[in-house]
């Protein structure tokens, strides 16, 4: 028998995913063993934990399976819709924790509580998301909105979309912030011109612009820590 074709019950039980799990924890499995725990199943060809390796080979990892839906996870083979459906539910579950932050009383002190709030939302998705944090007086996160979806490469928002929404939510203040998919948040020039616009209308609005944070691959610039604001 290959090697790669070895099934989960031919594995000792001590290096199979949920064995593993409950041994060392969850921390400890790679992203494959992850998904093959939610695979649960395999075929009669593979295991589930190779159908898990192709189904990030074929997503490109975990920031293409983020953004696939059940149309195209259906289309690699050994995935049918239960398995589509399976794990789409649990991507969905966990962006639904992170932004479950919002019911408590989020509080911004510092570009890092911002980026701690919006980066695990952001930092896997393949298109520019431009989001905003609005605050009250004391700094209280009171919405969070996408203000705009762009293509691979850029973001296109405007000020009025901007604070058209700071209006409604009745806002003293706003923080933005976008993805880069490339995974590098060093600032563009588009977006240190945003933000530039953005600020000057923050001004003639009374609604202050915080800051403007772009997120990577588990990195972040803050502009105005940049001195770009």
């Amino acid at each position: 028998m290959e090697l790669s074709n070895i099934m989960l019950r031919d594995l000792p039980r001590e290096e199979r995913p949920r064995e593993r799990m409950l041994q060392y924890g969850a921390q400890a499995l790679s992203h494959a063993e992850l998904l093959a725990i939610l695979l649960r199943t395999g075929t009669r060809s593979e295991s589930a934990i190779m159908i898990a390796q192709r189904i990030l080979m074929q997503s490109g990892g975990l920031r293409g399976l983020a953004d696939s839906g059940v149309e195209e996870l259906v289309e690699i083979k050994g995935v049918g819709p239960a398995k589509a459906v399976q794990l789409r539910a649990a991507i969905e579950l966990g962006r639904r924790m992170v932004a479950s932050r919002l019911t408590e009383s989020v509080v911004i002190r510092s570009p890092r509580d911002a980026a701690e709030l919006l980066t695990e939302q952001l930092r896997y998705l393949q298109k520019e998301h431009f989001v905003c944090l609005f605050l009250n007086t004391k700094n209280v996160v009171i919405a969070q909105e996408t203000l705009s979806i762009g293509s691979l490469n850029a973001s296109i928002v405007h000020p009025r979309e901007v604070f058209r929404a700071a209006i409604k939510y009745s806002s003293a203040s706003i923080v933005c912030a976008h993805n880069h998919p490339s995974g590098d948040p060093a600032p563009s020039p588009e977006d240190i011109a945003i933000t530039k616009r953005l600020v000057e209308s923050g001004q003639i609005v009374g609604i202050d612009v915080l800051d403007h944070i772009v997120v990577g691959d588990g990195r972040f610039v803050s502009l105005k820590e940049q001195g770009f604001m």
